[in-house]
């Protein structure tokens, strides 16, 4: 099987057609949700308005990689990503809150829906996401941030066949209450998207330990080298998605010069292959080295 490579040029490319056809479709929900009296297109427009703040994140990521470290600014412009990512989620829960509880309102008090205006609509979304997922699969399986945008995307055209079907059903049997229904099973699920993205981005900003890497085993697997004696001042971060730091205080035994640079590239090599941290910052010292200079550890873990 032949493998295709996709230059950063076509995944941009790909990412900017897919945030034009959400807009298209956020756009249309809105407007026909609004005289059609369907809140699960009101609801669907939002669950795809999330998707383009995921889309343009992505974009702005592959722009952000290129884009070099400052003086003043030693971690580059990937912690944007993350506050970002916090504000557009408080936004998001503000929204999808007020329309679960207009839902939930007209469960007890239906208001006509217009089907086949529904239908029709949500038939555009379900060809606008499924378009949208393709673009994005080209070489999603190549980039995280991009396989992010897709599967986004992939969610957003499930949730137009679900409109879909509950179009049919309002058309044909007149159980206007069915709209509501499929409004706050999409908010439900926007609900817990949007926790999702604020856990994950007000961690970030605690500069947390990331989610897929536990501490201890961290640091088990730095002390089990033989030449350590002590690991503290350990810290995990992260500063984007994708980007992982460790720093920390090794005490090992005696050893000279040439063991201590063959063991910091030990430690380097196992870090970058077991847990995929790529920026480290490591004090080595000896026990007595330790002593003598009277190292203090204000944050020892």
């Amino acid at each position: 099987m032949s493998e295709h490579h996709h230059s950063p040029a076509t995944t941009s490319k790909n990412l900017i057609w897919s945030i034009t056809i959400n807009i298209i479709i956020v756009v249309v929900e809105v407007v026909f949700g609004i005289i059609a009296r369907s809140m699960a297109l009101i609801s669907e427009a939002l669950h795809n308005f999330t998707d383009i703040g995921s889309m343009v994140l992505s974009l702005w990521g592959e722009k952000l990689v290129k884009k070099p470290r400052t003086e003043n600014k030693t971690y580059g412009y990937k912690r944007a990503e993350v506050i970002i990512a916090f504000i557009n989620g408080g936004v998001l829960l503000g929204i999808s809150g007020w329309i679960l509880i207009e839902s939930v309102i007209r469960i007890f008090h239906p208001q006509p829906v217009i089907g086949s205006i529904m239908f029709v609509v949500a038939v555009i979304s379900l060809l606008g996401n499924t378009l949208a997922s393709y673009l994005l699969h080209v070489g999603a399986h190549q980039n995280l941030n991009l396989k992010s945008a897709w599967l986004h995307s992939k969610q957003d055209a499930l949730f137009s066949l679900g409109v879909v079907a509950a179009a049919i059903i309002i058309h044909y049997t007149g159980w206007n209450w069915v709209d509501p229904l499929a409004s706050i099973a999409v908010s439900v699920f926007l609900l817990k998207e949007v926790y999702e993205i604020l856990f994950e981005s007000t961690n970030m900003l605690l500069d947390a330990v990331p989610e897929n890497l536990d501490f201890q085993k961290i640091k088990n697997s730095l002390v089990a080298f033989p030449e350590i004696k002590n690991v503290n001042d350990l810290h995990v971060w992260q500063t984007s998605s994708n980007d992982y730091f460790l720093s920390a205080h090794v005490v090992t035994q005696e050893i000279n010069s040439d063991q201590r640079a063959k063991l910091l590239k030990k430690i380097q090599e196992m870090l970058k292959e077991k847990y995929n941290i790529h920026h480290q910052t490591l004090q080595i010292v000896s026990q007595k080295e330790s002593e003598e200079a009277e190292l203090e550890c204000e944050h020892c873990n």
